[in-house]
């Protein structure tokens, strides 16, 4: 005789007169409270429309006009490529377009398309008008590109029925729909993907007044008072990049609450940076441990970045998407044909004397 789950459940069910022990809630796990409240609070500041989005002037300005021609013709935005480091607003600009367009998005990154049917699955449920948004894009395999090369020209997708001899090949439509693919790594998408994209923007870095105005606006939508001086202060500090402000926020607001009276000051705000060991220019203990390994170990380089990320324990990727762009942008770190060099800047953020021939602004152009 075979007893199956329900017949024990059965026999195991509290019968009248017994007394039922009620287990107490499961506790959800701290990590995953934490993930829900990041989740939560990035949803609630990320702006809705152009009128709320800061910085970028001239690409909203260009993408309003390609939206209002799109919807004059009648037809879909053309497929368009955001690339620039990452946290910088590709992917709030994604939801801002369809806002503006009025239709759907479906969001996805590269990585999760691994196999045909999962690049096929999400072609066949878009509807006429509807935005496919894939971050990373620059990770696509093989097999997913060339499935959305007929996609995104003709709006057809290449099917194959059958087993060997009998192999058949279909090609079933598609809505005509709007690809948005986002990218930290231009050059590595392949050319013909690349080319089929009718609209190509760079993000750039955000200046100090657009961070501090975006610092200003999410206090304002987390109901958290800040002053000018520790939205600025907040803004200096955010390495360029509005996710990187809208993270110093939360960190500013609590030592607010603990620490003072619940306002965001310049010396709170100062307070709560330096504890996260974030210096004036923004850099962490990372970017200042790279500057300072080829300063101290390879006289402020050339070093290859291989080197590095072995010295570091960091990745390659890591260094290069994470890290390299804003020193870059800063000035503290250059890339030459024989690796990366510090600069002058570097020596003097660091505290370390300026060699004679950086000091002199003698520097190889090969070098």
């Amino acid at each position: 005789m075979i007893i199956s789950d329900d017949d024990n459940n059965r026999n195991n069910s509290p019968k009248r007169g017994d007394k039922v022990q009620k287990l107490p809630p499961k506790s959800k796990n701290l990590e995953a409270v934490s993930n829900e409240f990041d989740e939560t609070y990035e949803k609630t500041i990320r702006p809705k429309t152009f009128d709320e989005y800061i910085g970028q002037g001239s690409l909203k300005e260009t993408l309003k006009i390609s939206i209002e021609a799109s919807k004059r013709r009648n037809v879909p935005l053309d497929h368009l490529l955001f690339y620039g480091p990452p946290g910088l607003g590709k992917t709030t600009l994604a939801n801002i377009i369809a806002n503006e367009c009025g239709v759907e998005i479906k969001i996805t990154s590269a990585p999760a398309l691994e196999r045909p049917r999962d690049i096929i699955g999400i072609l066949m449920t878009l509807k006429a008008g509807e935005i496919l948004f894939i971050d990373e894009i620059h990770r696509l395999n093989k097999i997913a590109e060339e499935i959305l090369y007929p996609a995104m020209e003709d709006f057809f997708i290449d099917l194959t029925t059958g087993k060997s001899q009998t192999v058949k090949t279909m090609r079933v439509p598609v809505q005509k729909f709007t690809l948005i693919g986002a990218t930290t790594k231009a050059g590595a998408l392949s050319g013909p993907l690349r080319d089929r994209f009718g609209i190509v923007h760079r993000l750039e870095f955000y200046n100090s007044e657009e961070l501090q105005e975006i610092v200003k606006r999410s206090a304002k939508i987390l109901n958290v008072e800040i002053d000018e001086d520790g939205a600025k202060e907040i803004a200096l500090r955010s390495r360029a990049t509005p996710r990187i402000a809208n993270r110093l926020i939360k960190r500013a607001s609590d030592y607010a609450i603990v620490k003072g009276d619940g306002k965001i000051t310049k010396e709170l705000a100062n307070l709560a940076l330096n504890n996260l060991n974030i210096d004036p220019l923004g850099l962490d203990n990372t970017d200042r441990a790279l500057l300072k390994l080829i300063i101290e170990k390879y006289n402020g380089g050339p070093v290859g970045v291989e080197t590095l990320a072995v010295a570091l324990g960091e990745d390659i990727r890591t260094i290069e998407d994470v890290y390299e762009p804003y020193l870059l942008q800063s000035g503290l770190l250059m890339r030459t044909l024989r690796g990366r060099t510090v600069t002058k800047e570097a020596y003097k953020h660091l505290g370390y004397k300026i060699p004679a021939g950086l000091d002199n602004g003698q520097i190889g152009l090969f070098d």
